[in-house]
């Protein structure tokens, strides 16, 4: 019965429904949570939330959770965290968290909504520092440790793309440039080594790479819009989505998107021949166009 409540949230959000406020009391009350945290498995609890991140109204959803202080009950933390978690931490989760094909969509969606824990790390039985992240799939909501590493991936691949940012959109003549990674992997030449450097983080990451970019973007200073203007939101918004489309066509240029597929293919067709990836590709290519001229006619 107690999950119950949980339905409520969903159904509400998903139908548009407004909660009454002796629901709302009654469902934030330290006797519910403490109920809740005491008698709902997380195994439960973590297949309800991959509803919720599955299903039409993710956002809506999780804000409802928030504000019947819910979250930290979801959300289950090791005692110790370095740094320790900020007060609001559970609001600061819903903002980059309005993002998309299934299995990608519902990892791509906890990226987001994990996205203020990215740097906390926290230590088990061994000092080698783990990402907090880890631990919230593996022992808060009890999901696949694949899920984990993809979304603890996508976070690593934020801090590169923001280095790289001013370079892919860059018109002009560019210096050559220094950032803290991958300095052992390419020499100074800066088309070289931005192709390279930018090979790497589709290589990491795989068809996940928009969505690290659109994070990256979010995370992108301010000042990139050239505006004191910053509290409008929606200005931003337009700036920042213009900022993304540049960067993506600056990569999809760069044709490594198509390296990423054929070394997918190789890898799995290691006996495949020259003839047998061609043909492949050719089957790849109609699809697209099919596809593409659906989308057209719709």
């Amino acid at each position: 019965m107690l999950w119950r409540q949980g339905d409520t949230v969903a159904y509400g959000a998903s139908f548009g429904f407004i909660l009454y406020e002796d629901l709302q009391r009654a469902a934030a009350c330290d006797e519910v949570k403490a109920a809740l945290a005491a008698k709902i498995s997380k195994e439960s609890i973590g297949a309800e939330i991959d509803l919720v991140v599955s299903g039409n109204q993710p956002v809506k959803v999780m804000t409802y959770i928030c504000d019947l202080t819910l979250f930290w009950i979801v959300v289950n933390l090791p005692p110790k965290s370095e740094p320790a978690v900020s007060a609001g931490c559970d609001r600061c989760c819903l903002e980059p968290y309005s993002i998309n094909r299934d299995e990608q969509r519902r990892l791509s969606l906890f990226a987001a909504l994990l996205l203020p824990f990215k740097e906390i790390t926290y230590k088990d039985n061994k000092p080698k520092k783990i990402p907090i992240v880890n631990y919230i799939f593996r022992e808060s909501l009890k999901r696949k440790a694949s899920d984990a590493e993809t979304v603890i991936n996508i976070h690593k691949s934020l801090e590169k793309f923001l280095s790289l940012i001013p370079y892919l959109v860059s018109t002009e003549d560019v210096k050559p440039f220094e950032v803290d990674w991958g300095r052992e992997l390419v020499d100074d030449s800066v088309p070289l080594k931005l192709r390279v450097l930018t090979g790497f983080i589709l290589r990491e990451i795989k068809d996940f790479w928009r969505v690290a970019l659109l994070m990256s973007i979010l995370l992108y200073p301010g000042d990139v819009d050239h505006t004191d203007d910053i509290l409008n939101k929606h200005f931003q918004l337009d700036k920042r989505r213009d900022l993304f489309e540049a960067v993506e066509n600056a990569i999809t240029k760069l044709g490594l998107e198509k390296q990423q597929k054929l070394l997918a293919w190789q890898l799995a067709h290691p006996s495949g021949t020259a003839e047998d990836c061609l043909d492949w590709m050719k089957e790849s290519h109609s699809k697209l166009v099919k596809l593409e001229s659906g989308n057209s006619v719709d």
